[in-house]
């Protein structure tokens, strides 16, 4: 049941990637597979999002070899391929039905859920069909194995453990229109639970990380990065968002005085979101009014609300001489050599809004500044079309400029104060922990006692056995 832990991984890890990329189209003559199935399984990989996963960045598509960063380790994606060496290709569809939905490779072994089946299980069986119509004849097949394993520490590495967990947070069941709800809240909540696999991200988990019964889509943390609240709910979720924001946003992951998409988010609609139909996207935003709102209780107006256009160019003016040094010593002084001269002076952000506005923003004016430091520390990206969305990361790795623990967190108490939550407050201990890839759940913290409390159970059960061999030898009779 540990291992379930690893649900955490599938969004902890943010890599935007590029378009989704065509692959050829190949002969359906083999089995039952049409056209139309391939086509149709085509767009359901698309929704389902699996090329983000199972591609490795310049990699060839579903090749595997990305790699997905967890607490517990990194787990590298498979190739799913119809390579029948490296791939899938021996799959039958019942293999491949039960990989999907179960969670169980053909060769019996337990996949870690980081693989969402816990919600490709609502996949209806035409569905399935579809996709393995759409994997097997569709996909080209890449006849090598991806060039690093998943390698977990004990007792992550015994994957039967996932028996357990399943057992008892695997709904295994298929979707069932709601007899009560129109054909189009019932389209988008199949998209949104099942393909989409929102609530992956956005619901909060327990200790053994299984999804929070009566929380749903209410947000949770995911590695450094926070996914937010999106239940109804009008001050702490996505209640007061017009359906027009909401399909700007799906599409393009902006919406203009409310927010953007960064992280996983970024990668979603990059690979998924904005290829989808409009019928779909206007489903999914029809599911997500229909979700029980849920609201945090030390909230009181939403995030979106905060702040106003403010400059402090004309106070720093003088203040040090050109040849002076340590003179980037203040969150306006960083803020002014570091992000002015793409947010501008005041915050409003650019023309046209690629560089967005800080102030009427759910990243600044949050309760949780996670998204704020992340977007510093590992910058944002996302491609929508033919427009790139890029802002440079100011972690070990940026290529404009490494920011220290103590300036990113200047920065953001300067970004706060002026255009968002001034109650919140960011402390370098906060950066250091989101730059070391953010808080870790319970049961990773425990992850290293584990194997030497494991070991001291089994030493006591022998204990045990031999003290009782010992007391029944005393008690038999001399002969």
């Amino acid at each position: 049941m540990l291992a379930g832990i690893l649900l955490y991984a599938v969004c902890s890890s943010a890599h935007a990637q590029d378009k989704p990329q065509e692959t050829p189209a190949v002969s359906a003559s083999a089995g039952d597979a049409t056209q139309s199935d391939i086509e149709s399984g085509r767009y359901l990989a698309i929704a389902a999002d699996c090329m983000a996963c199972h591609t490795a960045p310049s990699g060839k598509p579903y090749a595997g070899g990305y790699a997905i960063e967890s607490p517990l380790g990194t787990i590298y994606a498979t190739n799913i391929t119809p390579s029948k060496t490296a791939g899938i290709g021996n799959y039958t569809e019942q293999q491949f039905a039960r990989a999907l939905r179960e969670g169980v490779r053909a060769d019996g072994s337990h996949l870690y859920p980081a693989m969402p089946y816990t919600s490709y299980a609502m996949l209806t069986d035409g569905d399935v069909h579809k996709l393995y119509s759409y994997f097997m004849h569709a996909v080209e097949a890449v006849d090598e194995p991806p060039a690093n394993q998943t390698k977990l520490p004990f007792p992550f590495n015994v994957r039967m453990s996932m028996l357990g967990w399943n057992a008892i947070f695997l709904d295994n069941k298929r979707f069932v229109p709601d007899a009560s709800q129109s054909q189009q809240i019932n389209r988008g909540k199949y998209l949104a639970d099942g393909l989409a696999h929102c609530s992956t991200c956005h619901t909060p988990r327990n200790f053994l990380m299984g999804e929070k019964g009566g929380a749903a889509l209410a947000g949770a943390p995911l590695g450094p990065w926070h996914a937010p609240n999106i239940t109804s709910d009008a001050v702490s979720g996505i209640g007061g968002w017009s359906d027009a924001e909401l399909v700007q946003y799906l599409k393009t992951g902006r919406a203009e005085g409310k927010g953007q998409a960064g992280g996983a988010m970024a990668e979603a609609v990059t690979n998924s979101f904005q290829h989808l139909r409009d019928d779909d996207i206007a489903a999914i935003v029809a599911y997500l009014r229909t979700v029980p709102p849920v609201r945090d209780s030390a909230q009181q107006k939403p995030a979106y609300s905060y702040g106003k256009a403010a400059s402090a160019e004309s106070t720093l003016r003088g203040m040090a001489g050109p040849n002076e040094h340590n003179s980037l010593n203040s969150g306006a002084v960083l803020f002014s050599g570091y992000c002015a001269s793409c947010h501008s002076a005041s915050g409003s952000g650019s023309n046209g809004q690629s560089y967005p506005s800080l102030f009427n923003n759910t990243t600044t004016g949050s309760r949780n500044p996670a998204n704020l430091v992340a977007a510093i520390l590992y910058g944002v990206e996302r491609k929508v079309g033919d427009q790139e969305i890029l802002m440079p990361r100011f972690d070990a790795y940026s290529y404009v400029n490494p920011l220290t623990d103590r300036q990113i967190a200047l920065i953001a108490n300067y970004v706060l104060e002026q255009y968002g939550n001034p109650d919140v407050q960011v402390t370098e201990a906060y950066v250091a922990q989101a730059r070391s890839g953010g808080e870790q759940p319970a049961l990773a913290k425990l992850q290293p006692y584990m194997a030497p409390a494991i070991g001291a159970v089994v030493v006591l059960l022998l204990l045990i056995v031999l003290a009782v061999i010992i007391a029944r030898r005393r008690r038999r009779p001399e002969p």
